[in-house]
C-alpha cells in the first residue's frame, strides 16, 4: 500500500523520470535499433489517442453552460499576443542583433497556447476547468492569427501565405481540441448513462495524462539530444524558457487573483502545449528555437509537480484538523 500511495503522490515526477530514462535505455540497446521506425509510428498514434481520451473525460465533467469568457481571459491574451508582437518588432528592427536565437525562443514560449492537459491539472489543484477550457480555445484562435501576421517580420516564408499558415496551425491543434469536446457533448445529451460512468472516473484523466507526459518527456529528451545546437545556446535557451515560465505563471496567478481565479489563470498562462511549440519552431522559425519547447516542458511540469505536492499537503492538514 505504501508503494501505491507513493506512486499516487508523485505521479508526475515518476512519469518525467520514466520518460527520460526510457529514452536512454531504449537507445542504449543496439538490438532495438531496427524497431525505431515502428516505435516512432506507435508513439505518433498513441500520444494523440491518450490526449483525446484525457480531454474527452475532462470535457464530460465540464458543463457547456459554464464555457464563457472571463475578464482575466482578455488580459492574458493581451500578454501573450502583445509580447509576441513586441519581440517580433524588435527582431525586425535589429536583424543582426546578438542573441537573436534567444529572442525567438522567448517568442515561442510566450505565444505558445495553453496545454491540452491544463484542465486536468487545474481540476486537481481546485481551479475552474471550464474557465481554463474556454481560454484554451481562445488562445489557440489568437495564436493562429498572430503567428502568421508577425512571423514574416522575423523569418519571411514566401511559400507560406497568411491563409496557409492559419490553416496549418488550426489543423495542428483544433482536431485534438474540438473533436473530444463535440464527442463529450454528444455523450452528455444522447447517452446520459454512459456519461455518468465517464464522470464517475475520478482520476482517470490525470493518469492518462501521466502516461502521455512520460511519452512527451521522452520525445523532448530526444529533440534535445539530437539537436546540433552548441552547448552555450542550450544553456541560454534553457534560461530563457525558465524565465518565461516563471513570468507567465506569476503573471497569470497575479491577474487571476484579482478575479478570484488565480489557479485557473496561472495554469492558462503558464502551462503550455510544448509539443506545439517544438513544431512551430521547426515550421515557422529557426529549428534551433524548437529546443525552447523541450526545456519549457521540463520547467512547467516541475512546477506542476510542486503545486500538486502543496495541494496534497493542504488537503492532508485539513483532514487532520477536522479529525
Amino acid at each position: 500500500m505504501s508503494i501505491i500511495r507513493f506512486i499516487k503522490n508523485w505521479t508526475l515526477p515518476i512519469a518525467m523520470l520514466t520518460g527520460a530514462l526510457s529514452y536512454f535505455v531504449y537507445t542504449g540497446i543496439p538490438a532495438l535499433v531496427p524497431t525505431k521506425p515502428y516505435v516512432a509510428q506507435a508513439i505518433a498514434i498513441l500520444q494523440p489517442a491518450l490526449i483525446f481520451a484525457m480531454l474527452f473525460i475532462t470535457f464530460c465533467k465540464v458543463d457547456p453552460k459554464e464555457l464563457r469568457p472571463c475578464r482575466w481571459h482578455g488580459w492574458l491574451l493581451l500578454i501573450q499576443a502583445g509580447s509576441f508582437a513586441l519581440m517580433a518588432g524588435i527582431a525586425h528592427l535589429f536583424p543582426d542583433m546578438p542573441g537573436e536565437v534567444l529572442l525567438e525562443a522567448a517568442m515561442l514560449c510566450m505565444i505558445c497556447p495553453t496545454a491540452t492537459a491544463a484542465p486536468v491539472v487545474t481540476g486537481k489543484l481546485g481551479g475552474n476547468a471550464a474557465h481554463l477550457t474556454t481560454y484554451t480555445i481562445l488562445v489557440n484562435l489568437v495564436a493562429a492569427v498572430i503567428v502568421p501576421l508577425f512571423v514574416p517580420l522575423v523569418h519571411p516564408h514566401p511559400e507560406l501565405t497568411f491563409g496557409m499558415s492559419f490553416a496549418l496551425i488550426l489543423g495542428k491543434v483544433f482536431p485534438l481540441l474540438f473533436c473530444p469536446f463535440l464527442l463529450a457533448l454528444l455523450v452528455r445529451y444522447c447517452l446520459p448513462r454512459f456519461h455518468r460512468v465517464v464522470t464517475s472516473c475520478k482520476d482517470l484523466a490525470f493518469y492518462l495524462w501521466a502516461v502521455s507526459l512520460a511519452i512527451a518527456i521522452g520525445v523532448t529528451v530526444k529533440s534535445i539530444v539530437h539537436s546540433e545546437v552548441p552547448v552555450i545556446y542550450h544553456i541560454g535557451i534553457a534560461g530563457i524558457s525558465l524565465a518565461c515560465c516563471v513570468l507567465q505563471f506569476w503573471s497569470g496567478k497575479a491577474i487571476g487573483a484579482r478575479h478570484d481565479d488565480a489557479i485557473s489563470a496561472g495554469q492558462a498562462l503558464g502551462q503550455k502545449n510544448t509539443v506545439f511549440a517544438i513544431w512551430m519552431g521547426y515550421t515557422f522559425m529557426t529549428p534551433v528555437t524548437s529546443v525552447a519547447g523541450g526545456f519549457y516542458s521540463v520547467w512547467h511540469n516541475i512546477y506542476n509537480s510542486y503545486q500538486l505536492y502543496q495541494k496534497r499537503k493542504e488537503t492532508e492538514n485539513a483532514d487532520q484538523a477536522s479529525a
